[in-house]
């Protein structure tokens, strides 16, 4: 059973960097693709970013290119997501998820998620 804890959320000023964690544990996670989503009030979940379970391979949602940024490290069972240059749109709770293939792609699901952190950003 996948356990999936994030991390590393708070209320920052746009313009601003946060890094969030997820602590990954139990089942193949070191094996699996692993994403990142994000869900505004409002709006539904959005996907943000994910990545291989080698790190070869990332992918990104068009409105966080270029500032966010995905990053595992499967020795110590974390996934990151670096947060730069922050905007007011970026606001929202932020879900770490475990995916169904060892690669993103348009097929793989989710299987596993965390209890997502809230990131507020103010203008």
């Amino acid at each position: 059973q996948v356990q999936l804890v994030e991390s590393g959320g708070g209320l920052v000023q746009a313009g601003a960097s946060l890094r969030l964690s997820c602590k990954a544990s139990g089942g193949t996670v070191s094996s699996q693709a692993m994403g990142w989503h994000r869900q505004s009030s409002g709006k539904t979940r959005e996907f943000i970013a994910a990545i291989s379970w080698d790190r070869s391979r990332t992918q990104y949602a068009n409105s966080v290119k270029g500032r966010f940024t995905i990053d595992r490290d499967n020795a110590k069972g974390m996934v990151y997501l670096q947060m730069n240059r922050l905007e007011p749109g970026d606001t929202g709770v932020y879900y770490c998820a475990a995916g169904s293939a060892r690669a993103p792609s348009t097929y793989m699901q989710y299987v596993a998620w965390g209890q997502g952190t809230q990131v507020t950003v103010s203008s």
